[in-house]
């Protein structure tokens, strides 16, 4: 099954240009090593990881798989020194970056001999990510859920745009569940894919049970991206959602917002499962999620469904 053609499959040593985004409270080692096992690249999401915590991981995800995975880092995150320390350490050999500048880490990692992406919303920041020597680039669209770019920039829109502004790799992400999906982006001019929300609605996701199931019952319309004062994010409407438009409609400062958001507000929703004060990131392609699965068995749905739409196109022309 392995594409010796396709860029992403050989700069991860991997079967399947498929990669599992690393999204917090969802992405611990049982998802990142699942999907690694079943040909695509899985990664751990260190955003919401002690440092310790995010050692305990890798160790575990080694344990479980032999083939390769990555591991997610928020650029903002307070002790980002201490989890690139223990990347190193630990001998990960990819690294995806988000939400901050690639100029910081990438050369670092990189004289280590790991491989090293970063999550772009933009062409501005594609641009600067490329400069930044990064291996590739994810070029996430206003569709994915969790935080998101300011431009609100589609992923059908974006794609081509980034494809004609830089010459890495390029990983599709936002609204990407299936293989028509995956196969429309490659179209556009990606070379691989990188899927969130119908990873969180895994077997091996560690989101609470009724947040997946909230996923699950998603509709069209019940996700919408919020809190632009301070960090894009895209949320499930609920009672705190509710509160956070309420701040945002009658002028709330970004200490307000702040001071709303609180700590832990994400770990309440995704990983605690309280569906109305929690934090419930998730994206638009929610609606189309109709059963929590194996991860394993949804990469290959992905896969199979792009193989045989691929055949059926070209039988066509």
């Amino acid at each position: 099954m392995k594409n010796s053609t396709n860029r992403v499959c050989r700069l991860f040593n991997i079967e399947v240009p498929v990669i599992q985004a690393g999204m917090v409270w969802c992405s611990g080692w049982r998802l990142a090593s699942a999907v690694s096992q079943a040909g695509g690249l899985g990664l751990i999401g260190a955003g919401s990881m002690y440092p310790e915590v995010l050692r305990e991981h890798i160790r575990k995800c080694k344990a479980a798989t032999p083939k390769p995975f990555g591991v997610n880092v928020p650029l903002l995150y307070p002790e980002i020194d201490k989890l690139m320390k223990i990347i190193v350490e630990e001998g990960v050999k990819v690294v995806f970056t988000s939400a901050g500048n690639p100029t910081t880490w990438t050369a670092h990692l990189k004289e280590k001999g790991i491989t090293v992406v970063h999550v772009v919303s933009s062409v501005k920041f594609a641009k600067k990510a490329e400069q930044a020597g990064v291996d590739a680039v994810v070029a996430e669209g206003f569709e994915a859920g969790g935080h998101n770019g300011r431009e609100e920039t589609t992923t059908f829109v974006l794609i081509p745009l980034v494809r004609d502004a830089v010459s890495v790799p390029i990983i599709a992400a936002g609204g990407i569940a299936t293989g028509r999906g995956m196969l429309a982006a490659e179209v556009l001019g990606a070379d691989g894919v990188q899927v969130g929300s119908r990873f969180a609605a895994s077997v091996e996701s560690s989101a609470h049970e009724k947040f997946k199931q909230v996923i699950v019952d998603a509709g069209e319309g019940d996700t919408l991206l919020t809190m632009k004062q301070l960090t894009p994010v895209r949320l499930v409407r609920n009672k705190f959602f509710q509160q956070v438009v309420e701040a945002e409609q009658r002028g709330a400062s970004v200490d307000e917002m702040k001071q709303l958001l609180g700590r832990a507000r994400a770990k309440q929703g995704m990983f605690e499962g309280d569906l109305d004060e929690g934090e419930l990131e998730i994206g638009q392609v929610a609606a189309a999620i109709r059963a929590v699965k194996p991860a394993g068995e949804i990469l290959t749905e992905i896969w199979n469904e792009y193989e045989v739409l691929k055949k059926e196109i070209c039988r066509n022309q």
